[in-house]
Parts: C-alpha cells; sequence; structure tokens
C-alpha cells in the first residue's frame, strides 16, 4: 500500500489519484481517506487529481501511542504535501479535518495553498466558556467520552441515524460505522479531546486563501450555527452555502449537490452558485 513517513517516523497510508490540479481530503474524526469514495472518482473523471490519507490511528496508517491533537495533525498533513510536492493544492477537509487545515495554515504557511472547502467544520470553538456562553458544557463531553471506553461500538449504532438522513440506506449507515470502527480508540478518545478545547477563534482570521464553507442546517454533531457560520464570519472573504436539510455526514446524504459545489469552486477558484456572504447568509 502507498505509504508516508511524518515527521516522528509514523507511516500514514494515501491515496493518489488522476492528474490535473490537486484536490487533497482531509478526513474527519474516526474517519478515514474511505469517507471520500463519493468525491474522489467523480472529479478525477473531470480531470482533477484526488489525493486523501487514513490520519494517524486510522484505517491502514500505524496507530502510535501519541500524536492525536491539531499541531501533529497539521505536520502529518504539511509531510504529505511535501512528499508529492504539491502546489496551487485545494484542501478539502470534513468536521476536525476543517481544524486541521486551519492549524496547518496558520502553523505551515499558505504558499502550497490555492484554496480550501471547510464541510461542517466543528471550528471555531466548542466548548462553553465564559466568553463562547453558546458552547456546550464539558460534562456532556465528558460522558460521551466515557461511552466511547465503554462501548465505542454501541455509541457508534446509537448515534448513527442523526449524522446521516431518512433516507439514506441502512447499508450505507452500516459501512460508515465499519469505517469509524477502524479508528484506535485512543485515537478515537483523544482527538475528541482535542477538538472539544482547541479555540480557533484567534487562527481564523489569519486564513488568506479563498474559503468556501459548506454546512447543513440540520447537523447536530456540529450545529450551523456554533460553527459553520461563525467559523465563515471570522475568515475574511470567506462564502458560507448552508445545504437545508443536511446533516453532517453530507458527503453521503448530498452527494450530487456537493459534487457539484466542488468541481465548480475548483475549477473557477470561486464559490460555488448560490454561495452568499457569510455576514449575510
Amino acid at each position: 500500500m502507498p505509504s508516508y513517513e511524518t515527521r516522528d517516523g509514523t507511516r500514514l497510508f494515501y491515496t493518489d489519484w488522476g492528474d490535473g490540479p490537486p484536490v487533497l481530503f482531509v478526513a474527519s474524526w474516526a474517519l478515514n481517506a474511505d469517507m471520500w469514495a463519493y468525491q474522489m472518482p467523480f472529479l478525477v473523471d473531470r480531470g482533477l487529481r484526488c489525493i486523501a490519507y487514513d490520519p494517524r490511528g486510522h484505517g491502514r496508517s500505524d496507530r502510535p501511542g501519541h500524536g492525536y491533537d491539531y499541531d501533529t495533525f497539521a505536520d502529518d498533513l504539511a509531510a504529505l504535501i511535501e512528499r508529492l510536492d504539491l502546489r496551487r493544492v485545494t484542501l478539502v477537509g470534513h468536521s476536525i479535518g476543517g481544524g486541521v487545515i486551519v492549524r496547518y495554515l496558520t502553523r505551515h504557511s499558505a504558499g502550497r495553498v490555492a484554496r480550501v472547502v471547510l464541510l461542517a467544520p466543528s471550528t471555531p470553538f466548542l466548548l462553553k466558556t465564559e466568553d463562547n456562553p453558546d458552547g456546550v458544557d464539558t460534562a456532556a463531553f465528558e460522558l460521551v467520552r466515557a461511552a466511547f471506553a465503554r462501548d465505542f461500538p454501541k455509541w457508534l449504532a446509537d448515534n448513527a441515524r442523526p449524522f446521516v438522513v431518512a433516507e439514506t440506506s441502512p447499508e450505507m449507515v452500516q459501512w460508515v460505522q465499519g469505517l469509524m470502527l477502524q479508528c484506535s480508540l485512543k485515537a478515537a478518545i483523544d482527538l475528541n479531546r482535542a477538538q472539544v478545547a482547541t479555540d480557533f477563534r484567534p487562527e481564523l482570521p489569519g486564513v488568506t486563501v479563498p474559503t468556501l464553507v459548506i454546512h447543513g442546517d440540520v447537523d447536530v454533531s456540529a450545529p450551523l450555527e456554533l460553527t459553520g457560520r461563525r467559523t465563515a464570519a471570522l475568515i475574511p472573504g470567506a462564502r458560507l452555502t448552508v445545504y437545508e436539510g443536511a446533516p453532517h455526514g453530507l458527503m453521503f446524504t448530498h452527494t450530487d449537490r456537493l459534487n457539484a459545489d466542488l468541481l465548480a469552486f475548483v475549477g473557477e477558484g470561486a464559490p460555488a452558485e448560490g454561495a452568499v456572504p457569510a455576514a449575510v447568509g
């Protein structure tokens, strides 16, 4: 299997298909490169080069006992970009993957990046604090992590349906759960802790590349008003497209629309049709 070595010696699996302008996909919490199975072939068939990788602790990559934090994940992304010598790359990240992209840009610079797409991002800040009163209380997250540690497969099964829509087939739901079960429990717990505790509000104004934020208005994992809308408002010039009726797993439920929007944004270097300014949308 193709793999590359990160700065701390961890080997990560990656897929690299096609030719043309590069698009690099960054996976979300507990998922791996296969989550992009319904985006990559579509874009490759339309002249783009598509790359995706399994983060450390996920899928076919190594499972070290450390490094499940945004700095390390940003360094892992940088190592792949440098290994493949990608230039003018479009970065696409879902949920926690959006935070990884933001940390890459602020930690490693945007010199190789043409534009970014943040799908249902969990930024800017999930935790309830004095200056973030709309966030979620820390006790709720502690209960979730305790459920992971007690019975991770059951937690996934109990929470699978809100991730998709009523029309999503049971087979698709089972497939997504199967991908998540390829994530190590340590990675799942440590990443959840990092995702909740990391405040991206100071970093987002430093993102200078064209940015498209796509978010569903029935997302219960990362509610639009707490995450996507605030993320878009903090990034200078960012555009926000809201999918009506879309959940957190919009890459599985709104595939045709998402693929068309990705193709338009990558191909034209401009927001997809229908996007509205973040301050207005």
